[in-house]
């Protein structure tokens, strides 16, 4: 966390950021300052510390190195200020790295501001953090120094972290100790009790932060300029469940399956009717022939048990012969074709229909070498029927004895 900032303040800003003014300030090892607006570690950063000795009122701003060496390094060893670059304030006094230098090694850092990556996935989009009126950021922070090989001394420093505000728990869970005020400030530089340290390591809960996003350009350490603290705009992509994303491939699935069963079924009540024409006995009476608009009117009638009784016994006792009641009733709307209402009302007869009526003649008496002499009689008794319904039926006159009563 913290782990770039943004420094570009001239040598006389560090001293007035800290709230030094009226108190005498030495400078060391400026020369190595370069502003930059994307200072990483191990970069050459100005920090204000106490001045050695008996002076508690002195204070110097040394350049040191960001990313703490600690003093106790081998020399053989290769300096790596990535590895230390913060520390923790909950575990200052733990670390053997951080324990010996809070007491007389505390230092404070001013920065403009800081830059912060906010994690989408695989993608990251930094944001930059500053205070609303644009002063300097005072951060918390512990220095140390080295001697390399070659003898010389380096000075280096990290800044120390807390747990992230409310206000920025949502781009990252630590920030940096920032001290807002001259109190605090004061306190972390030349306080010497130790205890009364905690209640300045805390978030900073002001309301005075602002923060935009920038470039991920900046990741690199090569970029640098005015771009790296330049506003854009974020593209918001629409996140969608995964879940959306299967349901949609499910919906596609079951297409087929919302197609109009009827047409499905079709087909195979086509092919069970041509069964029937060829083998009657073999026909289910769950799926009647349907071959033309007249046979459909017709099922609705047979679907009655009432009725299916009445024909069973019309067809019965008279055997093949029909009233004309009977044949007005069941066939008005179909013209010769007595075989077929045969067929369909003979093999639509459940055997526990027949059953049901003592002394009549079963279904399997109509067997096949019978149905054709039935049917030359149905033709017969059908046409004697028409006959004399002509001339003796007067409740139903015919065009033709209209015209004979007018002759």
């Amino acid at each position: 966390m913290c782990g770039r900032a943004r420094c570009t303040l001239r040598p006389d800003d560090f001293h007035r950021s800290c709230h030094l003014n009226g108190r005498p300030v030495r400078h060391v090892n400026m020369e190595r300052y370069r502003p930059s607006n994307n200072v990483a570690p191990g970069f050459n950063v100005p920090v204000v510390r106490r001045e050695d000795g008996g002076d508690c009122n002195g204070a110097v701003v040394h350049c040191m190195k960001w990313g703490l060496i600690p003093s106790f390094t081998k020399k053989s060893e290769k300096p790596d200020h990535f590895r230390m670059f913060n520390a923790r304030s909950e575990s200052i006094r733990e670390k053997a790295s951080f324990r010996r230098l809070v007491p007389n090694n505390r230092c404070l850092v001013a920065f403009e501001g800081f830059y912060e990556w906010k994690k989408d996935g695989s993608r990251k989009q930094p944001y930059y953090i500053h205070f609303k009126d644009g002063r300097p950021l005072v951060f918390a922070a512990l220095f140390d120094s080295w001697k390399n090989p070659e003898g010389e001394v380096l000075y280096t420093f990290t800044i120390v972290t807390t747990s992230s505000s409310s206000a920025l728990e949502w781009l990252h869970d630590r920030m940096p100790v920032i001290l807002g005020n001259k109190d605090s400030t004061d306190r972390w530089l030349n306080d010497s009790s130790l205890p009364n340290l905690d209640t300045i390591l805390k978030p900073y809960e002001e309301t005075d932060l602002a923060w935009y996003p920038v470039t991920p350009a900046m990741g690199k350490l090569s970029f640098d300029g005015p771009e790296c603290i330049k506003e854009i705009p974020v593209k918001t992509e629409e996140t969608r469940p995964i879940s959306q994303f299967f349901s949609k491939g499910e919906n596609r699935g079951l297409e087929p399956k919302l197609e109009n069963p009827t047409l499905k079924d079709e087909p195979v009540v086509i092919n069970q009717q041509k069964d029937t024409k060829e083998e009657p006995e073999s026909q289910d009476s769950d799926h009647p022939s349907t071959t033309n608009k007249d046979d459909y009117d017709i099922k609705p009638k047979l679907k009655s048990p009432s009725t299916k009784d009445e024909h069973i016994k019309i067809n019965q006792q008279k055997g093949t012969k029909d009233e004309p009641e009977t044949q007005h009733k069941y066939h008005q709307s179909i013209s010769n074709e007595d075989d077929y209402d045969i067929k369909t009302d003979v093999t639509q007869v459940s055997v526990e229909g027949v059953a049901q009526i003592p002394g009549k003649r079963n279904y399997e008496e109509l067997s096949s070498d019978a149905k054709p002499i039935a049917r030359e009689t149905d033709r017969l008794s059908a046409s004697s029927v028409r006959k004399k319904s002509k001339s003796a039926d007067d409740k139903q006159p015919t065009l033709l004895s209209y015209f004979r009563k007018t002759q």
